[in-house]
């Protein structure tokens, strides 16, 4: 059996709400993360991934690539979506809190 090649994928990028920050709207980035539109209207309804603007159709960058990372921990560690958006937001409040220890310790 053969794999079926995927096409390339197309991204819109919006330049209209966040000052120059890239912004993928919700079907781009359902099918970027391998998930359904359905699926990741249930993951905004239950407040894990967040659009732009409550009502939104509009996702940052790094919201695409906060559930990236929620999705390969809920795949390959077995976490459950809300862990897995805990894991992920306490790594990211880590990797802060460390770059600010450098900057006060003198170290880029």
């Amino acid at each position: 059996m053969t794999t079926p090649i995927r096409s390339p994928l197309k991204i819109v990028v919006y330049d209209n709400s966040h000052q120059g920050e890239v912004c993928l709207s919700s079907h781009v980035l359902a099918e970027a993360a391998g998930i359904t539109p359905t699926r990741l209207a249930r993951l905004v309804r239950l407040g894990l991934i967040e659009p732009i603007h409550p009502g939104s159709d509009e996702f940052t960058a790094a919201e695409a690539l906060r559930l990236k990372r929620m999705l390969r921990l809920h795949r390959d560690l077995g976490v459950n979506l809300t862990g897995a958006a805990i894991i992920v937001d306490l790594v990211a409040r880590l990797e802060s809190l460390e770059a600010q220890l450098a900057a006060l310790r003198g170290r880029p």
